[in-house]
């Protein structure tokens, strides 16, 4: 296991939950438009951005927002686990028994916790 294991799991994953959630917004999304750009010949690209994602574009940011905001706390649990990053370090620490380190790493989770969700509510004001 690796840094590259822990960024890969987070990425099937990621890629496999937001393709699911946009499948289903396409799924729903109004008809009439697309019967229209296809009357008039467009191309299946125009289609797409033309009749698909002014409907879906509001779930796809939602949803990939939310899931870069689970990215970034998943992150830190696959590295207790051998996936690197902080999570190793949090785990030495806990192993060795440096409480002070541990409260360090705790309180730099937090940190960017935080900082990821007022980024995420700040760009979702913006774009949703």
């Amino acid at each position: 296991p690796g840094a590259l294991a822990g960024t890969l799991a987070i990425a099937f994953r990621s890629i496999g939950f937001i393709g699911k959630l946009l499948a289903e917004a396409l799924e729903e999304a109004h008809k009439g438009p697309i019967e229209a750009l296809q009357a008039t010949g467009a191309v299946p690209f125009s289609i797409f951005l033309k009749g698909y994602w002014p409907q879906v574009k509001p779930a796809f940011w939602s949803i990939a927002l939310f899931r870069w905001d689970i990215n970034v706390r998943e992150s830190a649990v696959l590295g207790l686990v051998g996936a690197g990053g902080i999570g190793v370090v949090l785990d030495t620490a806990l192993n060795l028994f440096y409480w002070n380190r541990v409260a360090t790493v705790l309180i730099s989770i937090f940190a960017v916790v935080v900082i990821a969700e007022i980024l995420v509510t700040q760009i979702r004001k913006r774009i949703i």
